[in-house]
């Protein structure tokens, strides 16, 4: 093994940079931590610029070490702790390039679901949201402004999910002018509508829009939008959890399509 890179080499400082978001955009890469997460990034196609490695490998780090592709650089606990977004570092630490996502190239089934995700601003909720959408089989996420997709807290609350989910960054307009000329129903969730989610037919093609944790979706999407729906609340909170809302809405449509 050759020597251990440090926290003060050059390529450690690119790489700890990497935790900011800016810092992401500017170099175009992204960090993936953990075996668990890098196999699902590898499983979805995305191959590392680099992979950083501490000597002291558990089992099932160095059974991902032994197949994956691109270049190991072994690296000091230090080296490891500052590159890092978590209390106690994974052994293995992925840099990939991020992925080059273009709503235009998203391809639809017949009766496709569409999310919308409006100015998320909480990594953990994106993350979570994610989940549900792989989980209910959603077409495509659009996901317009708010927290960055590529973070490491939305890469780990997602468990890796958004690299094989078609999850697409767009701009407002795009995703407006994207749902309109492909015929879907813009359906916006919002606790002000008078029509319950479960009284709504998901079955044909739907384009759900879901909108910030505090504020929900902007008027203009709320104009926009041909069917308004809400989740009914009986006790003291007036909202759910964007994630939970979410999930619900998502898996009714899925019971539906299940159930034609």
């Amino acid at each position: 093994m050759t020597e251990l890179l440090g926290p003060r080499s050059a390529r450690i400082r690119a790489y700890a940079a990497l935790k900011k978001r800016a810092e992401r955009e500017r170099q175009g890469r992204m960090l993936v931590e953990g075996p668990r997460l890098i196999a699902r990034a590898l499983e979805a196609g995305l191959l590392p610029e680099a992979i950083l490695a501490h000597p002291d490998l558990d089992p099932e780090s160095q059974k991902l070490l032994a197949w994956a592709p691109g270049p190991v650089l072994w690296v000091s606990e230090r080296a490891l702790e500052r590159v890092s977004t978590r209390e106690h570092p994974a052994r293995l630490i992925g840099v990939f390039p991020l992925p080059d996502r273009r709503l235009e190239s998203a391809g639809l089934s017949e009766r496709p679901l569409v999310l919308v995700l409006f100015g998320l601003e909480k990594p953990g909720n994106l993350g979570a949201i994610l989940r549900s959408a792989d989980a209910t089989g959603v077409d495509a996420v659009l996901v317009v402004g708010g927290t960055d997709l590529y973070s490491p807290q939305v890469i780990h609350n997602s468990t890796g999910v958004v690299f094989r989910l078609p999850v697409y960054p767009a701009s407002e307009q795009e995703a407006l002018d994207w749902i309109r000329l492909r015929g879907l129903t813009l359906v916006a969730a919002s606790p002000r509508a008078e029509r319950l989610y479960w009284d709504f037919d998901w079955r044909p093609p739907v384009a759900l829009a879901l909108g910030a944790e505090h504020e929900g979706l902007p008027e203009r999407w709320m104009r926009q939008a041909q069917v308004r729906l809400r989740i009914p609340m009986r006790g003291l909170a007036d909202s759910l959890n964007v994630s939970v809302a979410a999930a619900l809405l998502l898996y009714e449509a899925l019971r539906q399509r299940l159930n034609p």
